[in-house]
């Protein structure tokens, strides 16, 4: 064998980042085409489908018509189904998602549990094992007082339900609440089969230290991802926190610019040039309705030419009015 190419073998290049872009189509449309990993619509006025790849995410989009997210991969994909579970999976990236109703599982808590090991019971059978990003909607996430606060028994759940999974480090991750009618707990993520590496942003504690007073269990992610090629920056809903606590309470406009800032901050920790452009896909979820012209607006000023996804989701701390994630590619 040639020594450059046994070298390779036992060192495969890292994978290349899927591509996730947002855009006006059909579902249908958009999964024929080849490499498609997944689709995601928003809001209950979403098209549906049957397809695996697809999920009607349970948040509302301030746009209409409402765009879809797409992730795309440059090998075959191949979908299927494992009882609750959905997948998809293509040139060594991993789309899986659960859907669970708390009206058959007890409540927020026993729910995240049991989502979460459902989830990690897959992941171990599948050689894309090393998640990257999560996502999870729940209702009501700021129901309850204390540690009977929705969000905080997520928290518990969660974390019950990963077990020791995520020994080695948690990925980056959001936790928003939607407004649909039915108790329903959304969780899908993307993993490869190769590790990315964490981001933390040194302006903020990391959310597993967090101290007791935000909960039984501290929230269990990193504040961004790195992606196993160092192409794209997969990063968690960010929001105006410093050190371990929100700022500018009822303050829109500065929630958003501390927001920017923290942004900026990761994307120096990861090292990466400073901003975002055309092909920096983020999200921004804003809790109250009339504060979403401010929040486009803002956007718009200061961010011009970033796609912005603008969704109805309340942030895990009642007084944070703004969150954004997203992805930065290189």
């Amino acid at each position: 064998m040639v020594q450059g190419f046994e070298n390779v073998m036992r060192h495969p290049l890292p994978r290349r980042a899927p591509q996730v872009s947002y855009r006006q189509a059909e579902p249908g449309v958009v999964l024929a085409e080849p490499g498609t990993l997944a689709v995601f619509g928003f809001g209950a006025g979403a098209v549906r489908s049957a397809d695996p790849r697809w999920l009607g995410v349970a948040l509302e989009s301030f746009d209409a018509p409402a765009a879809v997210e797409i992730w795309q991969v440059a090998e075959p994909v191949t979908p299927g189904r494992s009882g609750d579970l959905r997948w998809s999976a293509g040139g060594g990236w991993l789309f899986a998602a659960v859907e669970l109703d708390e009206r058959d599982h007890g409540g927020p808590r026993d729910t995240a549990a049991a989502a979460y090991a459902q989830l990690c019971r897959f992941l171990a059978t599948r050689s894309e094992r090393h998640v990257q990003r999560l996502w999870n909607y729940l209702g009501d996430i700021n129901q309850g007082a204390g540690d009977d606060e929705r969000y905080k028994q997520f928290c518990d759940g969660r974390a019950a339900g990963m077990a020791d999974f995520f020994a080695e480090g948690f990925p980056a991750a959001t936790a928003i609440g939607h407004h649909a009618a039915e108790p329903r707990l959304q969780v899908y993520l993307l993993a490869c089969d190769q590790p990315g590496q964490r981001v933390e942003n040194p302006r903020q504690v990391s959310a597993w230290r967090y101290p007791r007073q935000y909960g039984r269990t501290s929230p269990s992610f990193a504040r961004a991802m790195a992606l196993p090629a160092q192409d794209a920056l997969a990063i968690s809903g960010t929001a105006a926190v410093v050190g371990h606590a929100s700022a500018h309470r009822d303050d829109l406009i500065a929630q958003l610019d501390e927001t920017l800032i923290n942004l900026e901050a990761l994307l120096a920790s990861a090292g990466m040039a400073a901003g975002f452009d055309t092909q920096s896909p983020l999200k921004a979820y804003v809790r109250h309705p009339t504060d979403a012209p401010l929040v486009r607006d803002f956007m718009q000023r200061r961010l011009p030419g970033v796609p912005v996804l603008l969704l109805h989701g309340d942030i895990c701390r009642q007084e944070l009015l703004v969150e954004i994630d997203g992805w930065r590619y290189a």
